[in-house]
Parts: C-alpha cells; structure tokens; sequence
C-alpha cells in the first residue's frame, strides 16, 4: 500500500481519544493517513521574523506531522493577500471584492516554492500525495518542476467559478495550468467540474473526455488534455462523521449549555444559523428575511427566535470588519423594531462553541437556516440534518448556491436573494407537519449515511492510486 501525504495550509494535530472535539476533514485525514502511514505537511499557524527554518518533525505512530512557520512578509502575501483577498472572493463569484496585485501573486508562487523545497526531501518514490485547497494550486508545478514524477492529487474545497468569472483573474491560464499538474483534481459539485471542464474546452483550447462515474465512489469523471498533461477531473462531495454527529446530538440535547437555552427560549420556537462571519454567508439578506417572517407573518412575534453563531474570522480584512458592523447594525435595528420586555427577535454570537454543544443546539432547533450567497459544500447544512431527533425532526432551509443543496433537495431549497420566498419558506418550516418533517428528514438521512466523510476519503483515495502516473 503506497504511502499517503497530505498538504494543506494548515496542520491540525489531532490529539488521541479527543477526536470528538476535531473536524470532520482533520479526523478523516488522520484516519487515512494511519491507515497507509505517512506524512501530514503545512503551516504551523505561526508567523516568525527571520527565514523560514527546516520542518518541524513530529512522530505519532505511522503518522509524521511536518510543519513549518511562516515569515510576516511571505504570511501577508501569501495567505492574506493572494489566497484571501483574490483567490477567496473570485471563487465564490465576489469581483467587486477580489483585489489583483501582481506583488501578491508573487508571494502565493513563492510560498508554494517554499513548501515544495521543505516536503521534497521527506517524499519517497511511490507516495500518493494528496494537496488540499486554492492557497496551494501551484504545489503539483513546483514539484513536477524539481523532477518529481509521484502521483499528486488536488482537492478544491471552495467553489470553482465559470470561465466567465475566472478569466477576470490576470493570472487565470498560470493558475489553471498549475491544476493541469496534478493526476487527479477532485470538486464538490459537478457544477463544480462542469466549469473547469469549460475552462478547458473554450479557453485553453484542450481536450475534455466524458468518463462518467466509475467504481471508487466520485459521482462524475472527465480526463482532460491540456498543456501538454493528461488529468482526471471528478467531483467527490464532501461529508460529515453522521453517526458520530447524531451521538453527539443526542448526548448534547441534555447538556447544561443546551438546557439553559432550552430554558432561556420558554417553549419558543428556535432558528438557528452557525457560520463563520464571512460575506459569502448571506448574512444580512438572511437577517432580511427574518425580518420579513416577522412582518408579513405577525404572530411569529413573541413566538420565534433566531439565533445566530458567527465566529469572526479574518479580523484584520477591511471587508470582514465591515460586515461584522453591518450585521451588529442590522440586529440592533430588529431587536430595536421588534423587541418585548420578555423576547428578543435575534441573539447574535461572534462567538464559537464546541461540536457537542453545537449538536444540541442543532438538536433543539425547529429550523436550521444555510443561505450562502455561494459555498463549495457548507457541511453546517449536513451536520444540521444529523443532529435531529428522528422522532421529532427540525426542518432544514437551504440555499440553492450551497453544494449541499445538490444531495440535501429534500430541504426547503431557497434563492437566498429573494427575501420573500426565504421568509414564506421560514414560515413553511415553522408550521410543516411531523409527517412531512419525518419524511424530508429520513431522504436526508438516507443520503448522508451512504456517502459520509469515511466514504468520502476513500473514494479519492482509492481514485488517485489507481491512477497511473503520467510520465
């Protein structure tokens, strides 16, 4: 069995018997990786004020995490600059966001230069390495570029934009000609392939097969020619742990945490949104409509409450700072309209809570509202889904432009741009029978059983290492 190596711009180390406490991607990659053996390599999440030194090596069994830190000028160009500030808000379809400098792009190739130079010597002829998200496109290249023939495998977490989008980007044919790298390049949605494979037909002017979907698990396949290197391309949805999440939810549905909100809502009826502040959320049009649930039906007054997590992120980004005042703004001037002495409309969080107490939270919600304005997955939707009481269901509203939407089309499927119908759908929700609720909920869970995060792995997995490497 070859080994594995995973890269990604973070390290996360997971720490044994506390893997209720990791994500789902961290758990998965560990499991993978203890299962061939083999090295976890990336940013240690440290910024230091000389050149960057040689990896540190930590041994856990089969398991070697390799991290190194990053110098501030490398860290600003890089990850803020290049990764957050172009590559982020292109990808999910934000041009008036999107700033395009060509000292960034520098720092993005140079970094993936970097981490090429510092894995290199760690590798061994016949590993799999597998390289995770848009801040290391350029890994496969530099690689390649020092002689290194293994097969390398990409996967994009983020939403991959239409050419039309794509283009804008000075550096578009540089950046997908890094992706032309790698053997296989795995999406989230076939919307996803579908707009890489038209990259390739109409502007690289390449070659794209159809090869359908095939044994491993990807639910699409197409083998692209372009500059001068045959490719794979498949999409491979991501998941969740279900049965993990679904233990969670029922151990969290009696914690303290969820018992005081239980208490604090005196049998009202619970919204909940968790997202990371982040203006690819939809939040204030999901602010919006609330607002609207309230208006145009009136007796949800002193009846519903909607409470919404959203740890802030990115703090330093001008564009972050600007939507957490937006929202504080938004939800004081609803609470403002709408308040009693005994009911407050919106309880909004910038704070983050642990996954068992998210479970419960998500446990004791009647609706769980994920309108991204555009999103790769947004597993919030799916851990939603896991975390209800078969017996007694939440209803789940979901945005049309989240990934999820794609497996999850028995939730109540919004245009998060249309209030209206977003308020008609919270209604919808709020008022649906238990026999209606059981029965999207049961089609839901059907799905996320079958494909959950271990089949998810093993899908790309198995893919890349029946892949033959291209010589």
């Amino acid at each position: 069995m070859n080994r594995l190596v995973v890269v990604s711009n973070r390290v996360a180390l997971v720490e044994e018997g506390k893997q209720q406490q990791a994500g789902g991607l961290a758990v998965a990659i560990q499991e993978a990786l203890k299962s061939r053996g083999g090295i976890w390599f990336g940013w240690n999440g440290q910024t230091v004020d000389g050149p960057e030194g040689p990896p540190k090596i930590t041994q856990s069994g089969r398991l070697t995490y390799a991290t190194l830190a990053l110098n501030e000028r490398d860290h600003a160009e890089y990850y803020n600059g290049f990764a957050n500030s172009t590559l982020w808000p292109l990808f999910h379809y934000r041009l008036d966001l999107a700033s395009f400098s060509g000292r960034t792009y520098a720092g993005y190739q140079r970094v993936n230069s970097l981490f090429a130079g510092k894995l290199a010597p760690l590798l061994e002829p016949d590993d799999l390495i597998w390289v995770h998200d848009y801040h290391l496109i350029p890994f496969a290249e530099q690689l390649r570029n020092m002689g290194l023939p293994q097969r390398m495998g990409f996967y994009l977490h983020t939403p991959f934009p239409a050419p039309e989008i794509l283009v804008a980007l000075p550096a578009h044919e540089a950046l997908v000609r890094n992706l032309c790298a790698y053997d296989l390049v795995g999406f989230q949605t076939e919307s996803d392939l579908r707009c890489f494979a038209n990259y390739i037909r109409y502007e690289a002017r390449g070659e794209v097969t159809e090869l359908g979907s095939n044994s491993t698990g990807g639910t699409g396949a197409v083998r692209v020619r372009a500059f001068g290197r045959t490719v794979t391309a498949q999409a491979f949805p991501i998941s969740i742990e279900t049965e993990l999440l679904a233990g969670l939810a029922a151990q969290g549905a009696n914690s303290v945490q969820t018992q005081r909100l239980r208490d604090s809502l005196v049998g009202r009826a619970l919204i909940i949104g968790v997202d990371r502040l982040d203006y690819s959320k939809g939040l204030p049009q999901r602010f919006e409509a609330f607002q609207q649930l309230l208006d145009a039906y009136p007796a949800n007054r002193g009846q519903v409450s909607f409470m919404q997590i959203a740890p802030p992120s990115r703090a330093d980004v001008a564009e972050y700072q600007a939507i957490r005042r937006e929202l504080e703004g938004m939800a004081g001037h609803i609470n403002g309209r709408f308040a009693e002495f005994d009911w407050v409309p919106i309880r909004y969080l910038n704070k983050s809570f642990n996954r068992k107490a998210l479970a419960g939270f998500y446990r004791h919600a009647r609706i769980g509202l994920v309108t991204p304005l555009r999103d790769g997955m947004n597993l919030v939707a799916k851990e939603y889904v896991a975390c209800q009481n078969p017996e007694d269901p939440g209803v789940l509203v979901l945005s049309r432009f989240a990934g999820a939407a794609k497996e999850l089309d028995a939730a109540l499927i919004v245009n998060p741009y249309d209030i209206g119908a977003t308020a008609e759908n919270l209604q919808r929700g709020l008022t649906m029978p238990l026999a209606e609720r059981r029965e999207r909920y049961e089609a839901m869970m059907r799905v996320l059983r079958t494909n959950d995060i271990t089949h998810w792995r093993q899908a790309y997995v198995d893919t890349l290492a029946a892949l033959e490497p291209e010589q």
